[in-house]
């Protein structure tokens, strides 16, 4: 099995076999997420202050008048100041380090090594085989284990790691993703038999794997299942989302909402008499705990006070459930005279909801708020195309290209398609925050000092086909940031159109983005009617990098033809 990610969407980021899976809240559904090639991401590491003892970046040396006096070697492009790999999003050269980097600065750190665990999930989990099963994915664990340890050559030999070299140990999860009990006694086994520096991964279908690795001071990177600033503050410096936060996500689809959708025709309807009216909302929130409720709250909260009428509110606490529940939520909405249904949930929900509209007749809008995987043309195909054909919104992820990503970096570093494909273009995401990150943390390698880096970290490019992530005090949103993903996109569902969905199957239906996929922070989104449905300057997949994106060409180390 295979495990994707979902980089930014509301969702959390879950662990799944090789690859990473996206959860929207905390309960039985995780999703396969393959947007964005994030493997390419890296923090921007030119810093205000002096760097850590050891530690010297291209950007410092330059405003010290030292590149010319330092051998780069031959992993560095030294006409850029970036690494030799072809990717705009290639991080920034580090001077080679000589010296004592101090030995054992902490566990499961060495004076040769970095101990890392990937987190695998049981090969035969019956609540991710659910998920997995809608898009068909048969990676094996085998497969995915062996794409991530390749990945892991390719950030030892181009990042710089101060004398030592991250060791990636895999471990089989014993329980399945909701299980709190296997979850816990799986990070004390991992805690105190293998003793890693830090965890990539974890089954954040609940928060005990992440809560007990923080307990005993393990770092883990994309394994905690909190919706807050407030979780990861109180776990801090432990625990480490990827994607952006509900809380955050929210923010973004309320102001979409406000300055391009609120108070207009409803004219993307599937109904001629809803094209006629003002628009009038309803909303599906999946909801199955405590925390799920608050974001509900919030929900109501933030659209209240933005001034957005919503109708009729429906929740649902399991896509299993909306097997016989779906006509009655779809009948309340009906009843309502919701013309433009706003979805929050899972990504295989859609299925039965969207069938369940057509068999009453009803042909609403629906709203996209960039939820687990909902933005991915590979679960949207999987949706009645009736239905979908009048869906837009926002979306977390960034404009898909056909000519760049982690797929083609991969082949091009190795010389072979990647065992397990979406883990070569998803799983890799915890490797390309991790080595920049310890990149600037230089010897002294802690917990502390990795969240010192972290924070110091600028944001990541603002790009078209990537989103811009950061941690920290940066100005973006009130207080100290513990998510990752900062901006969002437009995107509308076109069925007419063809080309390869996220895993690069062919199909019919993709994602368009508006303005070629122009992104946006908090506070930035444009006022003015929607763009979703205009052919002109929408973009589906990019058959070149844009033009401020151009991609260095670089020898293949595996040589000619890769």
């Amino acid at each position: 099995m295979s495990q994707f990610m979902s980089l930014p969407a509301t969702a959390r980021p879950v662990k799944r076999s090789g690859t990473l899976i996206a959860f929207m809240v905390a309960v039985v559904i995780a999703g396969l997420v393959v947007l964005t090639p994030k493997a390419e991401a890296t923090l921007a590491s030119s810093r205000a202050s002096a760097s850590p003892a050891g530690v010297l970046s291209f950007s410092q040396a330059k405003k010290e008048g030292k590149v010319s006096s330092i051998n780069w070697g031959s992993r560095c492009n030294v006409a850029t100041g970036t690494l030799k790999y072809p990717s705009f999003f290639a991080g920034e050269c580090y001077a080679p380090f000589k010296g004592n980097n101090g030995g054992s600065t902490t566990q499961g750190v060495s004076a040769t090594t970095i101990k890392i665990v990937f987190y695998v999930p049981e090969a035969n989990d019956p609540i991710l085989n659910y998920i997995e099963s809608a898009v068909k994915d048969t990676a094996t664990n085998a497969q995915t284990i062996e794409t991530m340890q390749n990945w892991v050559a390719f950030y030892n030999h181009f990042y710089e790691t101060y004398g030592r070299k991250v060791e990636l140990i895999p471990y089989t999860a014993t329980g399945v993703a909701d299980d709190p009990v296997a979850a816990r006694a799986d990070a004390v086994t991992i805690a105190t038999n293998i003793k890693p520096f830090a965890v990539w991964g974890g089954p954040i279908l609940t928060t005990a794997f992440a809560d007990e690795l923080a307990a005993r001071h393990v770092l883990c990177i994309d394994c905690g299942s909190g919706d807050t600033n407030s979780y990861f503050q109180q776990r801090s410096p432990y625990v480490w989302s990827l994607g952006i936060l509900p809380q955050q996500s929210i923010v973004h689809v309320t102001e979409f909402l406000k300055k391009e959708v609120n108070g207009r025709d409803a004219i993307f309807a599937g109904e001629s008499d809803f094209k006629k009216e003002k628009r009038k909302f309803g909303m599906i929130d999946l909801v199955d705990d405590a925390d799920s409720a608050t974001l509900l709250t919030d929900w109501q909260k933030s659209f209240k006070s933005a001034g957005i009428n919503v109708a009729q509110y429906v929740t649902y606490a399991s896509p299993t459930d909306l097997q016989t529940q779906a006509p009655a939520l779809i009948a309340k909405l009906k009843a309502a005279g919701v013309t433009s249904v706003i979805f929050s949930g899972d990504p295989v929900a859609p299925q039965t909801l969207t069938r369940a509209a057509t068999a009453q007749n009803y042909f609403p809008e629906w709203i996209i708020t960039g939820s687990a995987l909902t933005d991915t043309a590979a679960f949207a195909r999987t949706y009645d195309q009736r239905q979908w054909a009048h869906a837009f919104g926002v979306s977390f992820g960034a404009a898909r290209t056909g000519v760049t990503g982690a797929i083609l970096l991969y082949k091009w570093y190795f010389g072979h398609k990647p065992p397990d494909l979406t883990a070569a273009a998803v799983s890799v995401i915890d490797a390309s925050l991790f080595f920049p990150v310890i990149q600037g943390v230089g010897p002294d390698l802690t917990a502390q000092n990795f969240q010192k880096a972290l924070f110091a970290g600028a944001p990541t490019p603002h790009a078209i086909t990537q989103p811009s992530l950061s941690w920290g005090n940066h100005g973006i949103w009130p207080g100290t940031d513990y998510g990752g993903t900062d901006d969002a996109t437009e995107i509308w569902w076109n069925p007419s159109i063809s080309g390869p969905d996220e895993l690069g199957r062919p199909g019919n239906g993709l994602y368009e983005y508006v303005d070629g996929g122009k992104r946006y922070l908090p506070g930035q989104w444009p006022t003015g009617a929607t763009k979703a449905f205009q052919k002109a300057g929408a973009v589906a997949i990019y058959t070149k990098p844009p033009p401020s994106e151009q991609t260095p060409n670089y020898p293949s180390p595996a040589g000619a033809g890769n």
